[in-house]
């Protein structure tokens, strides 16, 4: 029989990356928040890699964190190592890379759910949403309990009817043999929404003490402490190295051998894998041309002996997965403890929601993270965090909180999923950012901490260091342009001792700082009187400074779009009644209900000409006649 639990303003459905910004946001916002999750010791679980960040993806993480989200500050507590990438590249793709302690960041994620106001946590199965004139307003589970609120997230993951694939071996299983959701997917189906199948998957875990490093190359942290928090100031110094090694002839013609018993080849496999995380088997047969490819071992934390085979994801027969693995150098003699495996799930189509990431065929609903088709932590944080912010902007009576492409790398992933779909698990790239010089890591702060504190979420001391640091930034822009270097005996020599061109002439600070060869802190050694400012408003400055025509030019570019953006397209109009548009477009254009004429020129199918009929349509007020 089933019975009133309670009532909430939100419902977060699972406690993964997800679910926990989502839950985190919503209740810092001042909603009263219901957290259920399928397993209290698996919150924030990483079924995959034991790490956080990368290209674009560290880039959102430091997003959340600059909005005043939570993985930024756990990872920074509990990481085994970090590292800056393609720090000899610019600043538009360098990205923080973290090792993550899984065990540790779990404790330490769970540790700030159960501390935060407004958010009570729960271990429960969910199998069915409560409805009322189509309007979600809470959710059923298993055990007849009946939570209300007036908005709900779902951010189920990879558990919704998830199956595990191993050989020829399938069985029903969430990650880490955890238990699955099955009802709430039916329910899913049954209240209309279009589910698609998709697959990731995972490499074997091996014993520590059973490899061999000597035959394997070192990977070690960076010297300068860092982290992806702006508030972090304790950051970790006794980093854990990782490893890297190789696969060879022998383990390809092993793999060759067997891929017939592989869930991927052998027709087991239905879902969609990931084109940017293939399997060993996809690499062996789609780069058949290259000996080898890289192995990396990474230790999953510190109390640990697990260590994850980066690199070598497979679905075939633990028989077969022995012999490949002891085919590596250094794997020789290695003890698997976990069995690779894949894992097939259902995800919902994402060009059913609205930007807001609510759902359009329900009110209320709200959907985050890999249910929507992506893959990867932070891609599913990222959401969540949106989702958590505009399922509570809905309850409080507050304007939906939408990113654009321009504001955030946030903002790029979630447009690519509501306004193109994705036929494959999504994961965010450098290269999908049109506007990446202007989303860069460094930033992250500029671009919307002050959005962060107009929510609620960001404190109002944070605040006030944040625009101190703005203030300063300025203040030593202003200051470089009103110095004059002059190409005296001792400036001439101190460019030559650095190995830089000699100065013909007197210059602004301000245009030398813009030479490619001249650092802030070469700058600083010209200064008669320098100034001692935080490394982070330095680079600030240097960033700012030194690229300032290429980010003019990138705000130009967004300023012309923004016209597109701003001409918005009546909810009320028919496609079918605009004379010119391609039957494709009209038919994808229905099924997306784009906001704008910028969301729909981005539409798949729907071309410029396709566009430009369509805003013509509406500037001649064809619909407002239509609807009269």
């Amino acid at each position: 029989m089933t019975y009133n639990a309670g009532k909430y303003d939100v419902i977060v459905i699972g406690a993964g990356h997800a679910g926990c910004e989502a839950g985190i946001a919503a209740a810092r916002m001042g909603a009263k928040t219901l957290m259920l999750t399928l397993n209290l010791d698996m919150i924030a679980f990483m079924p995959c890699n034991p790490s956080l960040g990368g290209p674009a993806k560290g880039i959102v993480i430091r997003e959340i964190d600059a909005l005043g989200g939570a993985m930024g500050k756990v990872i920074d507590k509990t990481h085994i190592q970090m590292r800056m990438l393609n720090t000899g590249k610019g600043p538009a793709v360098r990205a923080l890379r973290a090792q993550a302690d899984k065990p540790l960041y779990i404790q330490e994620m769970k540790k700030v759910i159960e501390e935060q106001e407004n958010l009570t946590l729960k271990q429960a199965m969910v199998n069915e949403l409560i409805l009322e004139n189509g309007v979600c307003k809470g959710v059923l589970t298993e055990t007849n309990a009946a939570y209300y609120a007036d908005s709900v997230i779902i951010t189920t993951g990879t558990f919704m009817r998830g199956k595990v694939l191993i050989g020829d071996l399938e069985y029903e299983s969430g990650p880490n043999n955890q238990r699955v959701s099955i009802k709430l997917s039916e329910n899913l189906e049954e209240l209309g929404f279009d589910l698609t199948r998709f697959k990731t998957g995972t490499p074997p875990r091996v014993h520590n003490k059973s490899i061999d490093y000597s035959k394997t190359e070192i990977q070690p942290g960076d010297d300068k402490p860092q982290g992806f928090s702006y508030e972090t100031t304790n950051f970790i110094t006794d980093q854990i190295p990782c490893w890297l090694t190789y696969t060879n002839e022998f383990t390809h013609e092993v793999i060759n051998d067997n891929l017939k018993l592989s869930a991927m080849y052998s027709g087991m496999k239905r879902g969609t894998g990931p084109r940017y995380c293939p399997s060993i088997e996809d690499k062996i047969v789609r780069f058949n041309d290259k000996p080898r490819h890289q192995i990396f071992l990474e230790p999953e934390g510190r109390n640990t002996e697990e260590v994850y085979v980066q690199g070598l994801s497979t679905s075939l027969p633990e028989s077969i997965q022995e012999e490949m693995i002891k085919s590596v150098a250094g794997l020789e003699n290695a003890q698997i403890m976990r069995a690779g495996y894949a894992i097939e799930y259902d995800a919902v189509v994402p060009t059913q929601l609205w930007p807001t990431l609510e759902t359009k065929k329900i009110s209320g609903l709200f959907t985050a993270g890999q249910i929507n088709g992506t893959s990867g932590y932070e891609e599913a944080a990222g959401q969540g965090m949106m989702a958590g912010i505009n399922a509570a902007a809905k309850v409080l009576g507050r304007d939906p909180f939408v990113l654009d492409r321009s504001q955030a790398y946030i903002g790029v992933l979630i447009d690519d999923l509501v306004t193109k779909g994705t036929r494959e698990p999504y994961r965010l790239l450098t290269s999908r950012a049109e506007y990446r010089l202007l989303l860069r890591h460094d930033n992250a702060d500029m671009r919307l901490t002050a959005l962060g504190y107009e929510l609620g979420i960001i404190s109002k001391e944070r605040y006030e260091k944040f625009i101190a640091k703005k203030e300063a930034v300025e203040a030593e822009k202003k200051r470089l342009a009103s110095i004059i270097i002059k190409p005296t005996e001792a400036t001439q020599n101190t460019l030559k001792d650095a190995d830089k061109q000699p100065l013909k002439e007197a210059v602004k600070a301000y245009d030398l700082l813009k030479r490619p060869e001249i650092s802030y802190t070469l700058l600083e050694s010209l200064l008669e009187d320098p100034v001692d400012l935080p490394l982070d408003v330095k680079e600030q400055v240097e960033i700012q400074i030194k690229y300032e025509g290429y980010i003019k030019k990138a705000y130009d570019q967004v300023n012309r779009m923004q016209k597109m953006e701003d001409k918005r397209i009546p909810n009320n109009i028919d496609y079918d009644a605009i004379h010119g548009l391609a039957s494709e477009a009209k038919e994808k254009l229905k099924s997306v209900q784009p906001l704008s004429i910028g969301q729909a020129s981005r539409i798949s199918g729907v071309t410029p000409a396709d566009t430009s009929i369509l805003a013509v349509y509406i500037e001649q007020g064809n619909v407002a006649r239509a609807a009269n």
